[in-house]
């Protein structure tokens, strides 16, 4: 995997679980991306976090 910074998340980028705006992108070992809206990437966080191989956590744009 490249150790360039990621394009930060837009409003065109959803959340695969509800469709809402994400604000979490999550790299699978295998290349794939999951991507997350707040609500849903804290109620798989535990998850996220076994199977990652990184998570690009942009939440913080909410506060």
């Amino acid at each position: 995997m490249s150790t360039s910074v990621m394009d930060s998340l837009t409003a065109a980028d959803r959340c695969d679980r509800c469709g809402a705006q994400a604000y979490l992108r999550v790299t699978l070992p295998s290349g794939g991306e999951l991507l997350f809206c707040a609500h849903h990437a804290r109620a798989h966080q535990d998850k996220l976090q076994q199977v990652a191989l990184k998570i690009q956590d942009e939440t913080d744009r909410l506060n």
